[in-house]
C-alpha cells in the first residue's frame, strides 16, 4: 500500500471545495434554504481525529520496540489503511466546510454567523483530522532492518 501523499490530500481539498462552493452557491442563488451545519459534526470529527491518534501510538511504540507485547502486523496494516482514510476524509472534510463558510460569508447576519463559525471550526477540525492520518501513516512505516541493508551493501559487488 502506498501511502497518502500531502499533494493528493491537498488536490482533494480543493476539489471539494471549489465543486461544493460551485454547488452551495448555485442552491443560495436559487433560493433554496441553506444546509445545516450542526456542531456535532465537528465534535465528532476531532473524536475521530482523536482515535486514530491512538489507535497509531500503538504502532509506533511497536516500531520503535517499546511494546513489551508483539502487535499483529494485520491489526498494524488496518491501522494504516485507517490513517490514510483519514488523510483523505480529512481534506474533503475540510473543503466541503471551508465551501460552506465560503458561500455564508456575503451575508452573515445573525443565524448564519453562528453557522459560519461552525463551519469554518469543522473546517479546521477536518485539516487537524488530515493531519493526524498522515502523521499516523508516518508512525506505521517500519525501519529497514540492519541485516537487509548489510545484504544489500555485499551483494553489490
Amino acid at each position: 500500500m502506498t501511502p497518502a501523499r500531502l499533494r493528493s490530500v491537498l488536490f482533494v481539498f480543493a476539489a471539494v471545495a471549489l465543486g461544493g462552493w460551485a454547488v452551495l452557491d448555485a442552491r443560495e442563488a436559487s433560493g433554496a434554504a441553506s444546509l445545516p451545519t450542526p456542531w456535532t459534526a465537528t465534535v465528532a470529527i476531532a473524536l475521530l481525529a482523536i482515535a486514530v491518534l491512538v489507535s497509531g501510538l500503538e504502532v509506533r511504540r511497536w516500531v520503535t520496540g517499546r511494546r513489551e507485547r508483539p502487535l499483529d502486523p494485520l491489526v498494524a496494516a488496518r491501522i494504516a489503511v485507517l490513517a490514510k482514510a483519514a488523510a483523505y476524509t480529512g481534506g474533503a472534510l475540510a473543503g466541503w466546510y471551508l465551501a460552506q463558510a465560503v458561500v455564508i460569508v456575503p451575508d452573515l447576519v445573525g443565524d448564519r454567523r453562528i453557522r459560519f463559525v461552525v463551519a469554518l471550526a469543522s473546517a479546521v477540525v477536518a485539516i487537524g483530522l488530515g493531519a493526524s492520518g498522515l502523521v499516523v501513516q508516518t508512525w506505521c512505516r517500519r525501519p529497514p532492518r540492519e541485516d537487509q541493508e548489510e545484504d544489500d551493501e555485499g551483494g553489490a559487488a
